[in-house]
């Protein structure tokens, strides 16, 4: 069976994602730096609200490979929408490993959404953004949930 254009689609930005998660897995930035587009917006967990442009995506990557001796990136519920030239995913991430000290962590999951466009011809990430949810009482985030 020969597939549609959205299936083709839907399989490259699949791949893409995989492409993300075996860069984090490798620790290689220039693995990571194609997968994005150069004006990447990027809403992390991590301060501050908004980074803009791939150099500043890929200094977080960098952050996080300081801070892991082996690092490992678990996707999990992956749905990819595509119309178009662009598409979105969102999924449950889940960044663990060993820490530079030698211990074990287990991370947590967060909420992720990808946003992509095809840009001449192929499909980027023009946006993406993890989340974690907070209790509104505390106003603290709750790290502990799993999907």
């Amino acid at each position: 069976m020969v597939a549609t254009r959205l299936e083709a689609d839907e399989a490259r930005i699949r791949g893409l994602v995989a492409e993300i998660v075996a860069g984090i897995r490798d620790r290689d930035l220039n693995a990571l730096r194609p997968v994005y587009a150069s004006d990447v917006v990027s809403f992390d967990v991590e301060p501050p609200l908004r980074h803009v442009g791939v150099e500043a995506k890929l200094e977080n990557w960098a952050r996080v490979f300081a801070v892991f001796r082996s690092v490992e990136y678990d996707v999990r519920d992956l749905t990819v929408v595509v119309g178009g030239d662009v598409a979105f995913g969102y999924c449950f991430g889940r960044l663990h490993g060993t820490l530079m000290s030698g211990a074990a962590t287990d991370g947590m999951w967060v909420r992720v959404t990808l946003c992509f466009r095809r840009i001449d011809g192929d499909w980027l990430v023009v946006h993406d953004q993890a989340s974690v949810p907070f209790d509104i009482v505390s106003g603290r985030g709750v790290a502990d949930l799993e999907p």
